[in-house]
């Protein structure tokens, strides 16, 4: 090794002791001649410590001893200058507490006539590029690791849009190999019902350097598909587009379970539609008291909440042998539900459901055929109709069959396992209204039958005077109602007439209505004079009513010779009296209490003119849940005054116009009871 001048030696001198760089000289021998303060921190020494002592010296037992030895053997050899590969760990740690990292590189020592002379070491701080390298390599790893995680696979493309770089991972999902993927034949790999929207798609992101966002069916290498979301950006470097990159995913379980989650959102709605359904046609059959209002319910029922084109009920007769269509009441004069004859395909559908106690189910025509094993009847059908569905299901009462339900589409119509259920169920419904309204017209007819057998089949016929009645049930429902009327001669030849309301509904108020109807014309009979009549009930009433049957009416007495007539009123509205040439008015007497309350019963006499009518009323006439009594009695004299000069004269036509005019706008709740007196006026004969 040369010799240094002293002023070369003094600069070395200060290199070595203060730079940042590790500096060392380094005999042909290996041995550390000159060690600067930074390398031999690296080292963990001080510099007199390194001075003689070969690196492997300083590193016995590190794993770092072996690299330093060929390091220094080779450049010995002649091998020139070497880069050591390895990061040496050592000196004092950075500014983060971390140690630091040096990289090493080993130079040969010539002398001034080119002779190899040593070795000489550098060693530079490489601990914020190797921060970065591991940051890097991490950051990676990480990425590399989110996207096994996520089943993606990165692609690029060059920015006309076309894949110029080997994407092995997409290659071995699809089985493509790589000439069949550069380019854009990555596409062909997209199930062909999605080819031709995904490429449009990219070509429209290339066209328009916006991102292309798609998702799609991908055909793997077993053969199956699989769902894809492929997602690619453009890159740009100021105005310059410089590549795409993007990622496929494979998005299959999210998709089957989003759509599974649909599925079932769909399938709880329908279910909560059907329920919502099935309750409102429960209420409207609940609502229906006839069979014919059953039949007109089912009909909405079967286009709002089945969808069905045309609805039929039907029903087996008495001896279950035959089945009948019934119509609803507003389709038959009368009001009345008729049996049918059922056609061909319907007796097919409808017998088949009855006779097997099973829905009958066919969703097109080729059903329907195999069904019937191509009975000729139905091939005939099927040639001139235009439905293309039947769905036809028995109604049971107690597990026996009582009809049949019958639903037809004009388009097929796939039935699914939860719209039989609710078919089956809404059949149930149908099958127990169908029950309770054919109960309800039984004990309705026996109702109606009862009431017309407590009032008088006519009225007598009297010279000089014309009575007609009035009588219309207010209830719904089967009860017999507590209104009646009466008449009839007296033997003292005039005429006793009555108009009387029980409180109540049903067989109490009419055994009630029976036994003051018959109290009063024995009474009449022996003391016809009003007050004495009342006053012989309210005897009755003491000994045999209770005290909460409350029992009104009006009881009178006419001479019809005179037109006189004597009056007693037990709590009833006052009578009406209409004139052909007067306003009508009402009889001004106070009433009485109602029978059975003790009080004095009034007797009121006046004169009945020629063609006048006095009108004998009970209170369904003036009131209801809308209207008071005070307010009826006034719109009844209203009512009665507009009556033209030929209703006033037929006492018949009179009691209609006076219901008509009074029961239009409302609902009528109570029974309507009314009974006329006309005096008409007798031409006299030439003398």
């Amino acid at each position: 090794m040369s010799e240094l001048g002293a002023v070369d030696s003094a600069l070395l001198d200060v290199l070595l002791r203060e730079a940042p760089i590790g500096f060392a000289l380094l005999d042909s021998a290996g041995r550390f001649q000159r060690v600067n303060r930074a390398l031999a921190e690296v080292y963990g020494r001080d510099p007199a410590q390194c001075h003689g002592r070969t690196p492997a010296d300083l590193l016995e037992g590190d794993p770092d001893r072996a690299a330093h030895d060929s390091a220094v053997a080779a450049v010995l050899s002649g091998a020139g200058t070497v880069h050591s590969e390895h990061r040496l760990e050592g000196g004092p740690p950075d500014a983060s507490g971390r140690p630091r990292q040096w990289a090493l590189s080993w130079h040969p020592a010539t002398g001034s006539d080119g002779t190899l002379e040593g070795v000489v070491l550098i060693a530079v701080d490489c601990s914020d590029r190797f921060s970065a390298e591991v940051a890097l390599r991490r950051s990676e790893e990480r990425y590399r690791s989110l996207l096994t995680a996520t089943n993606q696979v990165v692609w690029t493309a060059d920015a006309n849009g076309d894949v110029q770089e080997d994407c092995p991972d997409w290659r071995v999902i699809t089985g493509q190999t790589a000439e069949q993927y550069l380019g854009r034949g990555w596409l062909d790999a997209a199930h062909p019902d999605d080819h031709e929207q995904v490429a449009r798609a990219w070509t429209d992101a290339v066209a328009d350097r916006t991102t292309f966002d798609e998702i799609f069916r991908v055909r793997t290498q077993s053969g199956d598909f699989r769902y894809y979301r492929s997602r690619a950006v453009p890159i740009m470097r100021g105005d310059t587009l410089m590549e795409w990159v993007g990622a496929h995913s494979d998005i299959t379980t999210q998709h089957d379970a989003d759509d599974m989650r649909q599925r079932l959102t769909q399938q709880l709605g329908e279910a909560a539609l059907r329920t919502v359904r099935l309750q409102k046609a429960t209420s409207d059959l609940a609502e229906a008291l006839t069979v014919g209002e059953v039949v007109q319910a089912m009909t909405e029922i079967g286009q709002s909440a089945v969808g069905a084109d045309t609805t039929t009920v039907g029903e087996l007769d008495r001896d279950n042998l035959r089945l009948h269509v019934l119509r609803d009441d507003s389709a038959v004069p009368g009001g009345r539900a008729v049996p049918a004859a059922a056609p061909g395909d319907l007796r097919v559908a409808m017998e088949t459901a009855v006779r097997e106690r099973r829905p009958f189910i066919a969703g097109n025509p080729a059903e329907l055929r195999e069904l019937v094993e191509d009975d000729p009847e139905v091939l005939a059908f099927l040639r001139e109709t235009d439905e293309r569905a039947w769905v036809a299901l028995p109604l049971l009462s107690a597990g026996q069959p009582i009809g049949a339900l019958r639903f037809t589409f004009s388009s097929a119509r796939d039935i699914s396992d939860e719209e039989k259920v609710f078919l089956e169920a809404l059949a149930g419904q149908c099958a127990l209204a169908l029950e309770r309204a054919k109960l309800f017209e039984r004990e309705h007819r026996t109702a109606e039958a009862l009431q017309a057998s407590l009032l008088p089949e006519d009225l007598p016929k009297v010279k000089g005077i014309s009575m007609q009645a009035f009588y219309r049930s207010g209830t719904q429902h089967v009860q017999v109602g507590g209104d009646w009327y009466d008449a009839f001669p007296l033997p003292d030849g005039r005429i006793a007439g009555v108009l009387g309301d029980v409180m109540g509904k049903g067989i109490k108020a009419a055994t009630g209505m029976s036994r003051v109807r018959n109290a009063l014309r024995a009474l009449a009979f022996s003391m016809p004079e009003p007050a004495d009549v009342l006053t012989g009930l309210d005897r009755m009433f003491d000994a045999t009513e209770g005290l909460d049957q409350v029992t009104t009416l009006v009881y009178f007495v006419l001479d019809p010779e005179t037109g006189q007539i004597d009056l007693s009123n037990a709590g009833h509205p006052p009578p009406l009296v209409v004139g052909e040439h007067t306003e009508p008015w009402l009889l001004a007497a106070e009433p009485d209490t109602p029978l059975g309350v003790s009080s004095e019963r009034g007797h009121h006499k006046f004169f009945v003119q020629p063609g006048n009518t006095v009108v004998l009323y009970s209170d369904g006439l003036v009131e209801n849940r809308k209207r008071a009594v005070a307010t009826g009695l006034e719109e009844l004299v209203t009512v009665a005054s507009q009556a033209r000069p030929e209703v006033v004269g037929d006492p018949q036509h009179m009691l209609q116009y006076l219901v008509e005019g009074m029961l239009a706008g409302y609902e009528q709740d109570d029974d309507v009871t009314l009974l006329a007196v006309h005096l008409p006026v007798l031409d006299t004969a030439p003398e």
